[in-house]
């Protein structure tokens, strides 16, 4: 095995703050809303802002495009894997 082959049989660790995915949650949570307010469809609209980084997916209503970009879009995707993947597992 090649030295860079070995890189990619490792597994990295990645780690956020709880603090960070709380703010996460309730940023996701005021762009829903203004998003909504405003008419758009919001998971449309925040899919296309977290594929592609363009802040024009998000309305400034309310202060939501600058909301958006204090985190970044890894941040705001563990928010949503962890609550989507919470709510499924199994109980007991």
């Amino acid at each position: 095995m090649t030295r860079g082959q070995e890189h990619f049989e490792e597994t990295m660790m990645f780690k956020v703050q709880a603090e960070e995915l709380n703010q996460a949650r309730d940023i996701l949570l005021a762009v829903y809303a203004a998003l909504k307010q405003k008419g758009y469809n919001p998971i449309n609209q925040l899919v296309g802002y977290l594929l592609s980084g363009d802040p024009a997916y998000i309305t400034s209503h309310n202060n939501a495009r600058s909301l958006v970009r204090r985190l970044e879009r890894d941040e705001l995707l563990e928010e949503i894997l962890k609550n989507y993947l919470e709510s499924k597992e199994p109980c007991g």
